[in-house]
């Protein structure tokens, strides 16, 4: 019998979601998407020493010699992602996804410069824009940015997607793909309730299918990627789901699997549900935001923790550009 790994790539587009290459060259995985506490726990690990090097050294040169070790280690994040991101489409025949600073989750036009300057990166490093997504934070400002973006042919991903409301104004403004967190969901919920759940009464999977549901019923194209998974429960009950990205420890457990997988998840089955369409505005979408406890606290919670990870990364780069500096030339 197939594994459930096997399966689900039958229905599903498979993505990992790790900013390990040895990780991802194990699982084959269509797409790849990283975020700063992933890059950062990678740069962390031996194995990848030299790309950070290699980054920083480049940076620390360009800058000069009068900009200090925090400055350079500060401007290095945007070029490292990129670093990474470009190990990671040698391995994967789709796409990569590169994420926009948290910091300016709320400021649409720095998150417009940021965007550009990333994919200035991938033009200069000969890298298609068709492989490349931009990861913002599904905050209004964030989705703005991306509306823009799209435009220009820029392609992005919505993260820290909690609510319908964020939903359906990514899908207005054309997004490309959206990522709305499962296990994040699931664990407000534990947190609120006091209660476990099955995979079937999950939360996040409920939340994902009635995401998925509205846009296979009134046609929109941007796509639903399901993300941040606790267990391969969750993965199975979203079977179908355009895209999934998986962490490489649940790949793993989906691989070693056997069983029956059925689709659970399927645009023609939307397209004969009763669902009102909501028509979304700034107005609209603040009302919802703030009537949906969950969503804002998760928005808030997961802007704050990227920002960190952020922070701690370039702390750790500070330190790796104290350790590989040159010595200090004898007097002449």
């Amino acid at each position: 019998m197939a594994s459930l790994l096997e399966q689900l790539r039958g229905y599903t587009t498979v993505v990992s979601d790790s900013g390990d290459f040895n990780a991802i060259q194990q699982f084959r995985p269509q797409d790849a998407t990283t975020n700063p506490s992933l890059i950062a726990a990678a740069a962390e690990k031996a194995e990848y020493q030299p790309v950070v090097d290699e980054v920083l050294k480049k940076v620390r040169k360009e800058a000069g010699a009068n900009v200090s070790d925090k400055e350079v280690a500060a401007t290095a994040f945007r070029p490292l992602e990129v670093a990474f991101g470009l190990k990671i489409l040698d391995i994967v025949p789709g796409r990569v996804s590169t994420e926009v600073d948290a910091r300016l989750s709320y400021d649409t036009q720095k998150s417009i410069d940021e965007a550009h300057a990333i994919i200035a990166l991938y033009d200069k490093a000969g890298i298609s824009r068709d492989r490349v997504l931009i990861k913002l934070a599904s905050t209004w400002e964030g989705i703005r940015a991306a509306e823009i973006l799209e435009k220009e042919g820029i392609h992005c991903n919505m993260t820290l997607l909690f609510g319908l409301h964020q939903a359906i104004a990514a899908a207005e403004a054309k997004a490309t793909l959206i990522s709305p967190f499962v296990g994040r969901i699931l664990d407000w919920y534990k947190k609120d309730t006091g209660k476990d759940y099955a995979p079937a009464d999950d939360p996040g999977v409920h939340s994902v299918t009635t995401v998925y549901n509205y846009y296979k019923k009134f046609g929109y194209k941007t796509v639903v990627m399901g993300a941040s998974f606790r267990n391969i429960g969750e993965i199975t009950e979203l079977a179908g789901c355009d895209l999934l990205t998986i962490a490489p420890k649940l790949l793993e457990e989906l691989a070693k699997t056997e069983g029956t997988l059925p689709r659970k998840l399927d645009p023609a089955k939307a397209q004969s549900l009763d669902i009102k369409k909501i028509p979304i505005d700034k107005a609209t979408f603040d009302k919802m935001h703030a009537e949906d406890r969950m969503a804002t606290d998760k928005l808030k919670e997961g802007i704050d923790g990227f920002s960190k990870a952020i922070v701690d990364l370039e702390v750790l780069l500070e330190k790796r550009l104290s350790e590989i500096a040159e010595p200090a030339t004898a007097a002449r």
